[in-house]
């Protein structure tokens, strides 16, 4: 399934939705839902108990497990049937709504460092010789970014005041489904909702300045709208993420082009290592960390404003996103 976060217009302004992209239409998983309910069970009190069982925000969504993804299964299927129940549309057009962010707040945001070609690239681009810690091909090592700094695709990105080398990452990013702990690798492929296009902007000489402190990142990630995920979340059963297409692009030019294949940890492993006496919970978001020369950094190139910054992933498809200077004051 490709799911979506989608602002429908309407009178009162914009309404959220979750939705479903299946033969040219997105469905709106709710109303689609309560037409179903409406048809196999007339006596049930139908459109609140869609709302409850798909509710707009995606966290909540996850958060109902199988009985959630049941109903999105049925809702996905009456909505391609028809186009609307009780005075409400079941499916749009693509062009007639405007995508989100898939999970527009995450519970948590982690990002790791998978792939070791970006390592040793980023070392020598940072006067490190291509060194690479031996502790690397041990720990997956992880940094926690802000979720309130989350946008979607075609959303303007805001490039802080403080930095003159912003730049941007190609990443695939992991969804949370299931709460657990402890979890084997063995098992931990049944905790992942799905998949999406991770761009993980960072002001690059903030973060130089702030990595010989040891903290890791702040002001190097930290700021508004330096998170941009999209343009679907793709369950597991649609993808092999061992072997994925990745590009970016920089106002149409390819700047980078690579693939998920180098990882040195799975995501089995990540959240085998993450779950260890730690509760992991639906809905977060998990970066794979940059693919090599998947970033200006490792290019010796930095975003300007103006910029239009395209990450494109094999099956899942394209996330936009424009790079506008700060506004004073």
């Amino acid at each position: 399934m490709k799911l979506a976060t989608f602002a429908v217009p309407s009178p009162a302004g914009p309404v959220r939705r979750i939705g479903a992209l299946a033969e040219g239409w997105l469905v709106d998983l709710q109303a689609a839902y309560a037409a179903y309910l409406a048809r196999t069970d007339p006596g049930c009190e139908s459109e609140r108990l869609a709302a409850l069982l798909i509710p707009d925000d995606m966290v909540a969504f996850l958060g109902h497990g199988q009985l959630g993804w049941q109903a999105a299964a049925q809702a996905l299927e009456e909505g391609l049937r028809i186009e609307e129940a009780f005075g409400r549309r079941t499916r749009y057009q693509l062009g007639e709504v405007r995508l989100l962010a898939p999970v527009p707040r995450p519970r948590v945001i982690r990002d790791f460092l998978t792939f070791e070609g970006h390592m040793r690239n980023a070392s020598r681009a940072l006067g490190r010789g291509g060194e690479i810690p031996p502790a690397w091909y041990e720990v997956p090592a992880y940094y926690k970014g802000d979720p309130d700094t989350v946008v979607g695709p075609d959303a303007d990105v805001v490039m802080p005041r403080y930095t003159q080398q912003f730049d941007f990452e190609l990443e695939l990013g992991m969804v949370i489904g299931r709460r657990g702990k402890d979890i084997p690798v063995e098992e931990a492929h049944r905790y992942i909702a799905g998949f999406t296009i991770f761009n993980d902007f960072s002001a690059r000489d903030q973060q130089m300045r702030e990595a010989p402190i040891g903290m890791g990142p702040s002001k190097g990630k930290d700021f508004d709208t330096g998170n941009a995920i999209g343009p679907y979340l793709v369950t597991p059963d649609e993808l092999d993420v061992t072997n994925l297409r990745m590009v970016a692009r920089v106002n149409g030019e390819v700047w980078s082009e690579g693939s998920s294949r180098g990882m040195h940890f799975s995501f089995a492993q990540l959240i085998a290592h993450v779950s260890q006496s730690e509760t992991i919970y639906p809905g977060e978001l998990w970066g794979s960390g940059t693919v090599t020369n998947g970033c200006g950094l490792e290019l010796g190139r930095y975003l300007q404003p103006g910029d239009v910054v395209e990450l494109e992933v094999e099956g899942i498809g394209i996330l936009r996103n424009r790079v506008v200077r700060a506004v004073e004051g």
